[in-house]
């Protein structure tokens, strides 16, 4: 049967892609209410973390199982990433101030560190709310490559996304259908390997 072999590689990455498609769905229909995002999240990387390990259970089963689980955790922990996401857009958008740069690039990349290992974090670890937001800057900061990596490849699917609106709107579809579940399916490997010593 060779690549159309259910164990093949390609049937496998086939089979993940379609998970991480439809918990992107998931994600974005328990998202409509803003304050809920953080637990969409958290339920996004556990469930795509189980399929690409191969844990069983269906995707939508164990993302609706970790979103339960991690509801009120993770919406804790999102509501000030919302709220300070609100005033660095004002300020961005508003507040033209040339003094105000610094501050504005050092709190975007301060929020953008957290963001990236947060939720993740919540997602595989049980933790009180103030040590999984210690962990996550923590680990954003040591371990710089893979929150950089996460950003380009987050920076990547933005780019597309605002390239098809300007270039190509009839591919604005696919790429809200792949959305940030395909993301965090590409971001699940850089963050076992780096979380790999603290999971024994």
């Amino acid at each position: 049967m060779g690549f159309l072999s259910p164990d093949s590689k390609f049937m496998q990455g086939l089979s993940n892609l379609i998970d991480a498609v439809v918990v992107n769905i998931l994600m974005l229909i328990t998202s409509i209410p803003l304050v809920t995002i953080g637990a969409s999240l958290a339920a996004g990387h556990d469930a795509i973390r189980r399929s690409i390990q191969g844990e069983g259970g269906g995707a939508t089963r164990n993302y609706c199982r970790a979103f339960a689980s991690n509801f009120v955790k993770a919406t804790i922990l999102w509501l000030p990433y919302l709220l300070v996401a609100c005033g660095l857009l004002y300020a961005w958008v508003v507040l033209q101030i040339t003094p105000l740069l610094i501050a504005k690039f050092a709190l975007t990349m301060l929020w953008l560190i957290g963001f990236e290992w947060t939720f993740a974090l919540q997602a595989r670890f049980e933790n009180p709310v103030t040590a999984t937001w210690k962990n996550a800057f923590v680990f954003g900061v040591t371990k710089f490559a893979v929150t950089l990596a996460m950003l380009a490849i987050d920076a990547v699917f933005l780019g597309l996304l605002v390239a098809s609106w300007f270039l190509m709107p009839q591919g604005l579809f696919l790429l809200v259908v792949l959305g940030y579940g395909t993301m965090i399916a590409l971001h699940i490997p850089l963050l076992e390997h780096a979380l790999r010593p603290y999971l024994r």
